[in-house]
């Protein structure tokens, strides 16, 4: 015959003295019990209730006929063989520990500041088991150990959080930034054309023709690819323990007339837009983001989205800070002089990095890295 954990405890009261069922209410209570069990005032008396049905307890008529509960030989029994197992034998089962384990789908910065949040309401509960325990001085031994175990849990969980947002901020330091490993390419600082030799790196792509500014599937293009960067970064992290800052957006621009950069006709324009992935990514974690994307948020285009390796070698590359509007005279420079100073011809589509948000920065502080494959 198995006890739950509150009727052990209101056996294990009534084991001390017989008592009546306010008496065990104040009991609990002084003692601090409400802090580390769930056994509320009104469910006292249907667990003395069904404790009598069960012969684990007696009812006798006390002062002001306030019944009273006395244990029976059977009732100590299982009282003293549940106190023996408990004591000896650690259950973790923590609501916390569930939630860790689902805090990678937490936004950044969440986890810390909800474990700062508990380490508060710990130090609350503190104060509080401190007073009540001070209260009691005087209590027998194993009284005042309830109330130190409670203290001990709080201050070892609060030693935990301390330790554990440490981990966290450290882990935050040594997210990997692309941007900064690759500083040649993402954060160049020369405003004139040189000539540099870019390694191979793989990319979410996806194609689509038009005016950037006013075509709909750019717009969808754009969402797609960053809603898939930010689902495989966070499988990354939670899988391999591997975790990044996401890259900014990027453009291959081509069209049947490469004027139409210099003229600025974006009608006419063609183009790849992509976000560099890191060489861990692999197809199988692409088609899962796929999957978990589609189903959080509806996006259909994903499957024109494709993992693709791009090898652009030797390049003419420069860093240019103003409006998109302002790279053609740059651009014309480039074909009309440069490439033909230099005996250098096209080997590959017109590229550009974003580095600015153009949602948050002014059109003539924008940065935007041109890039020109050539042999």
């Amino acid at each position: 015959m198995q006890l739950t954990p509150n009727e052990q405890l209101l056996l294990g009261i009534i084991a001390e003295q017989p008592r009546h069922g306010y008496e065990i209410e104040m009991i609990i209570s002084e003692r601090g019990m409400r802090d580390w069990t769930d056994v509320g005032f009104s469910s006292i008396y249907y667990l003395l209730d069904k404790l009598t049905k069960r012969h684990l307890l007696t009812e006798t008529k006390g002062k002001g006929l306030r019944k009273m509960y006395h244990i029976t030989e059977e009732g100590q029994k299982l009282c003293k063989e549940g106190a023996e197992y408990l004591i000896a034998n650690t259950t973790t089962k923590a609501p916390i520990l569930i939630g860790m384990a689902n805090s990678p789908l937490l936004p950044e910065g969440e986890l810390e500041k909800r474990l700062h949040e508990r380490m508060s309401i710990n130090e609350i509960q503190l104060d509080a088991i401190k007073k009540k325990m001070e209260q009691q001085k005087g209590s027998p031994a194993f009284v005042m150990a309830l109330f130190d175990y409670s203290i001990s849990q709080l201050v070892a969980e609060n030693d935990w959080i301390a330790r554990t947002i440490k981990n966290i901020k450290e882990e935050i330091m040594e997210k990997i930034d692309f941007k900064k490993e690759l500083k040649q390419f993402y954060a160049p600082k020369n405003k004139d054309w040189e000539i540099v030799d870019v390694p191979a790196m793989q990319y979410l792509m996806i194609d689509g023709e038009g005016d950037p500014n006013g075509a709909e599937s750019y717009k969808h293009a754009v969402e797609a690819l960053f809603s898939l960067s930010y689902t495989i970064k966070f499988t990354s992290k939670r899988m391999l323990g591997k975790d990044y800052a996401v890259m900014p957006l990027e453009g291959l621009w081509y069209a049947d007339d490469m004027d139409v950069f210099v003229t600025r006709d974006k009608s006419r324009f063609k183009w790849t837009m992509m976000i560099m992935q890191p060489e861990w990514i692999t197809q199988e974690m692409v088609d899962e983001a796929k999957i978990a994307v589609e189903k959080k948020k509806g996006i259909t285009n994903l499957a024109e989205v494709s993992l693709k390796t791009l090898n652009e070698g030797k390049s003419a590359q420069l860093l240019h800070i103003g409006s998109y509007d302002d790279e053609s005279p740059k651009l014309a420079y480039l074909h009309n002089e440069y490439m033909p100073q230099n005996g250098l011809k096209f080997n590959g589509n017109h590229h550009e990095i974003y580095i600015g948000d153009p949602r948050k920065t002014s059109p003539e502080k924008l940065k935007t890295v041109l890039r020109q494959p050539v042999m």
